[in-house]
């Protein structure tokens, strides 16, 4: 494992995680790969491509009742072999407003490194709580 690639994603991480706090979908697009995918914890709703997301997301900030979602990275697995990386982790999500607990669960991230940048082909959550 490159500890400078794991350090590059978390900090990836930890932006995308300030912009859901700070409600920025303009921050958000760049740590996506254009045709990235999410499927959501609850429902599965699947969220293809980078522009889906940002709307998405741009929705979801405008909402005066929004949550504010936390992903906590807990193993990063980078790949020998080519520039991908698995990021395994749990997350949770508060009201904006009274910081009272929403939900939570695990999820996963499929990293690639593309013109010196990590972003995300790929993520999968599943809500436990």
């Amino acid at each position: 494992m490159s500890p400078a690639t794991e350090l590059a994603i978390r900090a990836r991480r930890a932006a995308f995680n300030r912009a859901i706090a700070e409600g920025d979908a303009t921050v958000i697009g760049p740590l996506l790969a254009r045709d990235c995918v999410m499927v959501t914890g609850t429902d599965s709703a699947v969220i293809a491509g980078r522009n889906a997301q940002v709307k998405v997301w741009g929705r979801e900030f405008a909402s005066p009742h929004r949550l504010v979602y936390d992903r906590k990275p807990d193993v990063i697995t980078v790949s020998p072999v080519e520039p991908i990386a698995l990021e395994q982790g749990e997350w949770q999500g508060v009201d904006k407003n009274t910081g009272a607990f929403a939900a939570s669960g695990v999820y996963t991230a499929k990293w690639r490194e593309t013109g010196g940048q990590w972003v995300i082909e790929a993520e999968i959550f599943v809500t436990l709580g």
